[in-house]
């Protein structure tokens, strides 16, 4: 954790030192000013939609993003952007295991979530292709590369069972304590609040004098392993603040999916139960493999993915008047 942010801290350090000295030294280039507005998707990577299955978890179940920034042009080849980004991060061990591929566990853990994130970061750009002297000379297509740091609100959500006690609706986690947090024992509940180092690549090309769009994608690794209230065991259910927080914690015998309302019976037995196809698998509570003191989560951070296409405009410069005669 230490290191991403001493990453982070460095990249960003370099490019203020380095534009600074480009200030100092009075280059003839004109500096200018962007802001700018983008649409794009947005892909989860966690305990739910893991790494190792790269192509199924970034495009299984990507969802959108919207972001804008305000870009300062210090230099031909860098800059520095201000930005925000609102996406929607979701995970579903049904939806994602479906038909009990290709993690058969984790189909039968059957958790999920669902996150608004809002990013505010700070990056620094590199401009493979440099801009002319002056705005209306930039680049007319240049590649780039970004990174920077960046502070992360977020919280994690998902929906109650399908069952005569509950509504179906979505729920905040964080403040039920899915793992324990908070109770004697156990940890401290995470913050909603975190870090992350936004790095990635983007194209940029030139419209007329006064437009820019772009194509970006990047990565973001996040301080926390919490985005999806997934990230250690489960706890004792004794120790839990109320039903509502047991029933969030472990849905391993719930036999409707609670987010995409499909029935799990026929395949949680073939998964638990290959040789009883007349068993009931919910007739044990919880399941053999996910009680009290397994691992409820993998113990890695989380990390998201995001493209965007943006569209900018150069906002115009500071008019010169003439001089007085």
């Amino acid at each position: 954790m230490k290191f991403k942010i001493l990453v982070g801290t460095v990249l960003f350090t370099l490019l203020v030192t380095y534009t600074s000295e480009a200030q100092r030294r009075k280059t003839p280039f004109e500096q200018y000013s962007t802001v700018s507005f983008g649409l794009g998707t947005s892909s989860y990577i966690g305990e739910l939609a893991p790494v190792r299955t790269p192509v199924q978890t970034v495009f299984k179940m990507m969802r959108w993003n919207v972001n804008a920034g305000y870009t300062r042009h210090f230099t031909p080849h860098l800059a520095a952007r201000l930005g925000f980004t609102w996406a929607r991060l979701i995970g579903d061990d049904e939806y994602y295991n479906r038909g009990g591929k290709p993690f058969p566990n984790f189909y039968v853990r059957n958790l999920h979530f669902r996150n608004d994130v809002k990013e505010f970061s700070a990056v620094g750009i590199f401009k493979f292709r440099g801009d002319g002297r002056s705005p209306n000379r930039r680049a007319a297509f240049s590649p780039y590369l970004f990174g920077g740091i960046a502070v992360l609100a977020h919280n994690p959500k998902a929906k109650t069972p399908l069952s005569p006690e509950y509504d179906n609706n979505w729920v905040a986690l964080q403040p039920l304590g899915t793992e324990g947090q908070g109770q004697p024992g156990y940890a401290k509940p995470y913050s909603l609040v975190t870090y992350s180092i936004p790095f990635g690549l983007g194209f940029t090309w030139k419209i007329n004098e006064n437009w820019n769009v772009s194509a970006e994608g990047g990565f973001r690794l996040v301080g926390s392993d919490y985005l999806d209230d997934i990230g250690g065991f489960f706890p004792d259910p004794a120790v839990l603040k109320n039903d509502l927080a047991r029933a969030m914690s472990n849905r391993t015998n719930e036999p409707i999916a609670a987010r995409t309302g499909r029935d799990r019976t026929d395949i949680v037995r073939s998964i638990v139960y290959p040789n009883e196809p007349s068993i009931d698998p919910f007739a044990t509570n919880p399941l053999s493999g996910w009680a009290q003191g397994d691992p409820r989560g993998g113990g890695k951070n989380d990390a998201y993915l995001l493209s965007s296409i943006t569209v900018s405009y150069v906002l115009p410069s500071k008019i010169k008047c003439p001089p007085l005669r």
